[in-house]
């Protein structure tokens, strides 16, 4: 048995008409997606963003190098007592000015895309320069240190560059191999010269260290890399994000307008619509009943029947429209009072009870006794029981049967429930009869075809009620509709007040 339950009348179809004025839209989200499915392959896009968070790195630790070049060249005149080492240091903290000079034009200069090999290159250069530095440091000479000593002080030395050097460079490609291979090759130099066992010791040391640093600098490289990459996808599903929603507010904006401007042209135009239809009504009916004297020819007699009939049927649907765009414009006012809900159920199987033996049809009323009045438009809540009955009487086969109940619900509400043993409805169609205009199509074969408001006209008007509608079906099983008020719409029963005697009055005292 398939269920739908629904309280809302909000059937908005987006209007397409205007869609010339999203084209920038559309190609903005077009480009997004296409960027985002291609991906970001190479490196390459992102060397502006590494280019500029290298900068920045050298600017933040601008004072690591100076440091250690300072302690070095102490160390260095404390073991040896040569001044040369300060010049060595004057020189290295030179280059280092030249990397910082360097970083801090190219911050200013906002480089764009086409520069960035430029200052890549330049910055590469720039620490090329820092790594003659670092040779130079090779090249001293301590007569009183010893070679043991002087290669422990030159390595240490190497080694802590090595590791300050990777640390600030990682995210420039190539520059820790560009600073540190004039160190390797001067001390590859030194070693073949002088066949020094602790400068080739030394070699080795700092070229597994600097093999080691490249692999690790690389990764980090790449890692951020990917980062980078992780963080632009984000920032353009976002935006894709952004601008859909945007899109999708703006059509439902316009479908709403639209919806409502519809809704608000067919409530005022009830006395427009239904002026003519009556003229036609009256005197098609006068004609018909031959009420002025009789019509010479019969034929015409069976045109104004069928002129009456089309005329009903017509002013029929425009009520039904009316009612539904009422509805949906909110100017649909309930004129609440406590009735009885039994009361209109048992007047509604009657209005409805000659159309069901003329198809043989049986109809069982379930009342439960003494249930208290509820708080409703009595008008709507007829409207409501009618258009059920009338449903059930018409799809339900010659000699079949529609139990009609009424009672309580769990909740303490009250609930009404019609259902039939007809031909049912198929579960995907139970949303379209739900929908304004919409007939399944056992009613499309029918040949009693009705407008397809019915339903959402009920759903609507209980939805006004604070209620609930529910349509239960199974194909060649039958349909079972079932209005649920809630229990707030349920007056309490207040015991009668009893008669009390009046009170003796007391005589005044002037005393």
């Amino acid at each position: 048995m398939s269920i739908a339950a629904s309280t809302s009348t909000d059937k908005i179809i987006v209007d397409k008409s205007r869609n010339h004025r999203n084209k920038a839209v559309s190609r903005t989200v077009r480009a997004t997606r296409e960027r985002l499915q291609a991906g970001s392959s190479a490196p390459s896009g992102f060397e502006r963003e590494m280019l500029n968070l290298y900068i920045g790195s050298v600017l933040h630790g601008a004072i690591a190098v100076p440091v250690l070049v300072t302690l070095i060249a102490a160390v260095g005149v404390y073991l040896s007592g040569n001044l040369s080492i300060v010049l060595w240091a004057v020189m290295t903290l030179s280059a280092h000015a030249v990397t910082l000079v360097l970083a801090r034009k190219a911050r200013k200069k906002d480089i764009s895309a086409e520069k960035v090999p430029v200052w890549r290159r330049r910055l590469l250069l720039a620490q090329v320069l820092m790594g003659l530095c670092w040779a130079a440091l090779v090249a001293q000479d301590c007569a009183t240190c010893g070679d043991v000593r002087l290669g422990f002080f030159v390595g240490t030395a190497l080694l802590f560059a090595l590791a300050i050097t990777a640390m600030g460079t990682f995210l420039l490609r190539n520059a820790l191999l560009c600073t540190f291979t004039p160190v390797i090759a001067a001390l590859a130099f030194v070693s073949l010269t002088t066949g020094n066992q602790t400068y080739i010791g030394l070699t080795g040391i700092i070229s597994l260290s600097l093999l080691f640093l490249v692999v690790m600098t690389d990764r980090m490289n790449r890692a951020n890399v990917h980062i980078l990459s992780v963080q632009s996808e984000k920032d353009d599903l976002i935006a894709e994000l952004e601008v859909a929603k945007s899109m999708s507010d703006e059509a439902r904006r316009r479908a709403e307008e639209a919806n409502l401007a519809k809704s608000r042209f067919l409530a005022s135009m009830s006395h427009e619509l239904r002026t003519p239809l009556n003229a036609i009504l009256g005197f098609s009916e006068v004609m018909s009943t031959e009420v002025l004297g009789p019509l010479s020819n019969p034929t015409y007699k069976e045109y104004t029947n069928d002129i009456h009939r089309s005329g009903e049927h017509l002013l029929n649907l425009i009520n039904e429209i009316l009612d539904l765009s009422r509805i949906e414009a909110g100017r649909y006012d309930l004129n609440e009072d406590a009735v009885s809900l039994v009361e209109i159920a048992e007047d509604c199987v009657g209005m409805v009870q000659l159309r069901a033996r003329a198809k043989n049809i049986t109809i069982h009323s379930q009342f439960e006794t003494g249930m208290p009045s509820v708080w409703v438009d009595e008008k709507s809540m007829r409207q409501v029981i009618l258009n059920l009955l009338s449903n059930a009487v018409k799809f339900t086969n010659a000699g079949g049967e529609i139990t009609f109940k009424c009672g309580w619900t769990a909740g303490g509400g009250q609930y009404l429930s019609i259902k039939d043993n007809g031909p049912g409805i198929p579960e995907e169609e139970i949303p379209i009869v739900l929908s304004a205009f919409g007939q399944g199509s056992i009613a499309i074969k029918s040949a009693e075809q009705g407008t397809g408001l019915g339903l959402p006209i009920v759903q609507a008007i209980l939805a006004k009620h604070n209620g609930e509608f529910i349509l239960r079906s199974k194909l060649r099983e039958g349909t079972e509709a079932i209005a649920i008020l809630p229990a707030r719409r349920v007056l309490e029963s207040l015991p009668p007040v009893e008669d009390v005697a009046a009170p003796v009055r007391r005589r005044k005292s002037f005393a």
